[in-house]
């Protein structure tokens, strides 16, 4: 079965519908989701939306602050663009009735959270920006854009000169070809390859996967952000609790109720990501729990509902201001290597959002700028498609011959426990080695496009994706020898200069090239 159409959207967070919703009327515009419209985790966000609005704030401060804690990792051009154009996202929504948070006195209510030097947090329902965003956006989707649910998409149609020209899908009633010539990936990350994470089911790196076997470029893919307060019940992550309780005053603290943040670093509790998960990490591992007391945190439970509702579904007394806590993986600062649109390096493919590596997050993201990123690249790729007058050739018919899967594959959970241990908050050489030859023991990345995956069911194809993007991740990792940002390699322990400005760029033809050349020597 296929159907042809102008722009094809794979995913359906806030970078989707941003998306969707900015293009020219006369594009037809179909969104295709393996789940239901809005299920991910972009709903799940409860920070906010970080923008320079407030009176003594300035759009260059938020991009100091961003390339801090990318420790100088991002591209200076794309994050100084994102955050001057941050205000003018933030003013639009506000003025077409998005329901955000105000202060008695009419203004927007601004919060801090980590490594912000300033209040400029917007958020809505208190703890619930990413639900009062996803809300609002689905509400205004326009008549000329097409939602399909339950279409798991399994590969990236390219033509004889290397072009996408659409997608497959399986869905319940079948296999489906979309044609289109412009596809845009908008999947999200890659959170559930790990054991303890923040992210929504769905998130399982499918995207980036993709990209890969199509030839796209990645990058970046070894900087993994753990957030450092998921709320931790019988040693299982249940939830997010919001960096922004942080920004109201709470404290991390240990069994006897110090500060573990106290002499870590300057800016303490609202230290960069990177710097508090290593540090309750180390705690964690030297038997010691650790809490967030929010005792000092006025109206707690007014401010944040639904991290309240949260604790008290798991039995946690918040009277006591004690809420148990360990870090989880939480975002993905790589992704399919993208210039300041949106264009991966394959033409026709796009990629925005998390899936993406648009250099504004260098090697670790500064709070509350995933949700902002979504809707700055959204609109900015609507307004470049706007402008594109490219003729869609149409493909050519195919009847390529592919083989059944090799089986039998790993859970789900082996995988995840096997990255949370190997290519976790800490990594070290044999771990990564052992993990690599445990990936490759499965199914080569080179291999990947030999088989069939329509004869797959949901499940295997999401292992299959898993696997993927483990090893992309885990590949990465031990190439890069320091640490930095969500990098931390227990053998090269320090940055290193000769480092700062290298990226490390993943390609399929490029390694396929390098295996042929290394087996023929």
């Amino acid at each position: 079965m296929v159907r042809n159409t102008d722009i094809i959207i794979i995913g359906t967070g806030v970078a989707a519908l941003q998306l969707a919703r900015q293009t020219a009327t006369d594009k037809n515009v179909i969104l295709l989701t393996k789940s239901s419209i809005g299920h991910g985790n972009s709903r799940l966000a409860q920070g906010g939306i970080a923008a320079a609005i407030g009176d003594r704030d300035h759009p260059f401060y938020h991009f100091i602050d961003s390339v801090i804690a990318g420790r100088s990792m991002n591209n200076h051009q794309a994050t100084l663009m994102m955050t001057k154009e941050a205000p003018q996202i933030i003013r639009e929504l506000e003025m077409e009735g998005c329901g955000f948070d105000y202060e008695e006195n009419g203004t927007l209510a601004l919060g801090k959270e980590g490594a912000h030097t300033q209040n400029r947090i917007i958020h809505g329902g208190g703890d619930q920006t990413g639900k009062v965003l996803m809300d609002y956006l689905m509400r205004s989707l326009p008549p000329h854009v097409h939602v399909l649910e339950n279409h798991y998409v399994f590969d990236l149609l390219t033509n004889d000169d290397g072009r996408c020209f659409g997608v497959k899908s399986k869905h319940a009633s079948g296999v489906y070809e979309f044609h289109a010539p412009h596809t845009v990936l908008a999947t999200g990350g890659c959170g559930q390859l790990y054991a303890s994470t923040s992210n929504a089911s769905s998130v399982t790196g499918d995207g980036m996967a993709l990209a890969y076997q199509a030839g796209a470029e990645l990058t970046d893919m070894e900087f993994i952000q753990f957030h450092p307060t998921l709320l931790y019940i019988q040693e299982k992550p249940v939830g997010l609790i919001s960096e922004a309780v942080r920004g109201e005053g709470a404290v991390l603290i240990d069994e006897m109720g110090t500060p573990i943040m106290e002499n870590v670093h300057p800016l303490r509790d609202l230290a960069p990501r990177h710097v508090v998960s290593q540090t309750i990490y180390q705690k964690r591992k030297n038997g010691e729990n650790v809490y967030l007391d929010i005792r000092a945190v006025n109206h707690f439970e007014q401010r944040f509902p639904h991290i309240t509702n949260l604790c008290l579904q798991h039995g946690v007394d918040l009277r006591k201001g004690r809420i148990p806590v360990a870090p989880g993986c939480h975002f993905s600062m790589g992704g399919v290597k993208t210039d300041m649109v949106g264009k991966s390096t394959v033409e026709g493919l796009y990629a925005i959002g998390e899936v993406a590596c648009t250099g504004v997050h260098g090697a670790n993201r500064l709070a509350s700028n995933s949700l902002l990123e979504g809707l700055v690249y959204g609109k900015r790729l609507a307004k470049h498609l706007q402008d594109c007058t490219e003729p869609f050739l149409r493909p050519k018919e195919t009847n390529e011959k592919r083989k059944p899967c090799p089986f039998p594959l790993p859970s789900k959970t082996e995988i995840q426990e096997r990255m949370m241990e190997n290519v976790g908050i800490v990594r070290d050489r044999p771990k990564l080695v052992s993990h690599l030859q445990w990936l490759e023991s499965f199914v080569q990345p080179s291999e990947w496009k030999e088989y069939d995956l329509s004869m797959l069911t949901y499940e295997q194809m999401t292992k299959m994706f898993m696997l993927q993007t483990c090893w992309l991740i885990t590949q990465s990792a031990l190439e890069r020898e320091e640490s930095r940002g969500g990098h931390y390699h227990s053998d090269f322990p320090e940055e290193q200069l000769e480092w700062q400005n290298k990226q490390i760029i993943r390609q399929k033809t490029l390694e396929m090239r390098e295996v042929h050349e290394f087996m023929e020597t």
